[in-house]
Order: structure tokens, then sequence, then C-alpha cells
């Protein structure tokens, strides 16, 4: 009966550690395969319009970490993230890039009613999203002071993993 039990005590451990196993090559393997497209190195520069009118140059963030989002206001994750990166931009440079939402006239009552004051370009048609290479909402880069790409995450980030990412960017 003892060897019995313990046959069983092996396999239920053979049985988690193939689940385990499983579970981190599909976690990952979707994580790579959204990932895939997204810019390495050297962001791309670019100059743009905020919807306030700001003229925006990439290459006038260059000195510090810098965090660029960019994110939907049809995305329910999107809106999720947007109380963190709020916090986020009272102590770091936060540029954001709202991926196929319309123009100011549609994204400023969208800001407003969620009392948000980050930075946000358009990006109407994508084709600024398409130059970071992003496919889905939201996606996160955090950029060093040199401005290449340290860390990009697709999918929800908590500001505390944003900060640590910016942080660190930072070193």
């Amino acid at each position: 009966m003892y060897k019995i039990l313990k046959l069983l005590e092996e396999k239920r451990w053979l049985r988690r550690t193939i689940e385990m196993a499983l579970f981190a090559a599909v976690f990952f393997g979707l994580r790579a395969y959204m990932q895939g497209e997204l810019v390495q190195g050297q962001a791309p520069d670019f100059q743009r319009a905020t919807i306030l009118g700001e003229e925006v140059r990439f290459s006038d963030y260059r000195g510090k970490p810098l965090l660029v989002q960019f994110w939907a206001t049809w995305c329910p994750i999107c809106e999720r993230e947007q109380s963190s990166i709020q916090s986020i931009a009272a102590d770091y440079p936060v540029l954001t890039v709202a991926m196929q939402s319309g123009d100011a006239k549609d994204i400023l009552p969208y800001l407003e009613k969620r009392q948000l004051t980050f930075p946000v370009i358009a990006d109407a048609d994508g084709s600024l999203s398409k130059q970071f290479g992003v496919a889905a909402v939201p996606a996160s880069f955090v950029l060093d002071a040199d401005g290449t790409v340290r860390f990009v995450e697709v999918g929800f980030t908590t500001e505390m993993g944003m900060r640590l990412r910016l942080w660190l960017a930072g070193l």
C-alpha cells in the first residue's frame, strides 16, 4: 500500500511539473508572438502635434527615461491602466498615443471625463503605431535617455512594473 501511495504522489508531482511547463511555454510563446513586430533598439524619431496642438518631436524627450504608451479609447484594458499612467506622468516624462481613436474632438471628452492630463497624440490612421510595430493595445515602451527601447510590454502592466522599468532605464 505504501508503494502505491508513493507512486501516486510521484505521478502527481510529474503531472504538475508538466502542466507548469506547458503553461510557461504557452505564456511565453504568446508574449513573443504579441511582441514580434514591435520596434527594438533606437526608437523611430517623429514630429507630431498633440491633441492640444503642441508640436512634439520625439528627440525632445532625450536625456531622461521616457514612457511611450499606445492605447485606445475603445480598449477596456487601456482604461484600467490610465490612472497609473497619470501617476507616472507626475514623476517621469510620458508621451501617449491614442491609436485609432479618432481626432482631438473625439479624444478630449474622453480625457476630460476621466481627469487625465498626460500628453496625447492622436493616431487616427494608425501610421505612428505602425512605425513602432504596434498591432495591439495597450503597448508600453520604456526608453532610456538616449532614446533606445529598453523594455516593451503588450497588455496590462502594473504601475509598479512600469516604474521599475523606468528606474532601470535610468541607470
